[in-house]
């Protein structure tokens, strides 16, 4: 069963990494007809999702209007920005990192559509890869995001794996590309 409607759980967009592998950041990549992959994605988030945020270290490298997190941690870990997205959201959300500029509705819905209120995280999996940035995390490990910042522990996927997580299978195909460097860039622009 799909959804007929915008989903009301928020959905934070993770743009505040370093892009070390990718030599710029590709945050403000260009991407298709968006100035940036940060637009696209945005823009694409905001036709399944009701609230849609972006999760940042820099609110002023956007030159567009948008809900922004701002991370003022110097750790450049999703973890920073999961800990400040549960303080001021205080509830469930949907993250999805910057860089995953092809996740399709039909995986996110399917996503939210296997939640059950026992779990702690939903999370794709594709080809016995775990994808924990196209995943839906729970309030209930807000404390456990506080303890991993603070212990400056950032594996997700150890989180994952001592959590109540549901892994919703996929097949592995360019949805899941992740724009890690350039030549990741270049194949999602010829995707396009």
């Amino acid at each position: 069963m799909w959804m007929s409607q915008k989903i009301k759980t928020p959905c934070v967009i993770f743009a505040g990494g370093k892009s070390s592998r990718m030599g710029e950041d590709k945050a403000l990549l260009p991407f298709g007809t968006s100035a940036t992959l940060t637009q696209h994605l945005l823009e694409k988030m905001e036709d399944i999702f009701e609230c849609v945020y972006i999760s940042t270290k820099d609110r002023k490298k956007f030159n567009f209007e948008a809900k922004f997190i701002l991370d003022k941690s110097d750790v450049f870990a999703p973890t920073s920005g999961f800990v400040e997205s549960f303080k001021i959201l205080k509830c469930d959300f949907f993250a999805i990192s910057v860089d995953s500029p092809f996740v399709s509705k039909k995986i996110i819905e399917k996503i939210i559509l296997s939640d059950h209120k026992d779990l702690d995280a939903v999370v794709a999996k594709a080809d016995n890869k775990i994808h924990p940035m196209i995943a839906l995390y729970k309030i209930s490990l807000q404390h456990e995001f506080e303890k991993m910042l603070k212990d400056d522990n950032h594996k997700l996927g150890f989180l994952l794996k001592n959590s109540k997580t549901k892994y919703i299978e996929f097949q592995n195909n360019n949805e899941f590309l992740n724009l890690n460097n350039q030549d990741d860039y270049r194949l999602a622009l010829s995707l396009l």
